[in-house]
C-alpha cells in the first residue's frame, strides 16, 4: 500500500453549487489548474492554489480540501 494526496475540487464545487468555471474565476487560479487537479493529472500543488481556493470558499480546515488516501501498488 502506498499513499496519494487527492484535492478534493469536484467534491468542493457539487457542495458549494457551482461549477469549475466559477471557482475558477472567483479564487483566480486558472480553469485548466482546477480541472488537473479535479481530475488527478496534477503531479505538483502550488499551495498558493490551495490559499486561494480555500480563501474563495471560506474554507477554514485544510482538511475539507485535501486528503491522504491508501492506494495499491498494482
Amino acid at each position: 500500500m502506498s499513499k496519494k494526496v487527492v484535492i478534493n475540487i469536484s467534491k468542493l464545487v457539487r457542495e458549494h453549487q457551482i461549477t469549475l468555471r466559477e471557482l475558477s474565476r472567483l479564487s483566480d487560479v486558472r480553469h485548466a489548474a482546477l480541472s488537473e487537479l479535479s481530475n488527478g493529472k496534477r503531479e505538483n500543488i502550488n499551495f498558493s492554489h490551495i490559499e486561494r481556493i480555500a480563501d474563495a470558499l471560506n474554507i477554514t480546515d485544510i482538511r475539507n480540501i485535501i486528503d491522504l488516501i491508501e492506494t495499491n501498488d498494482d
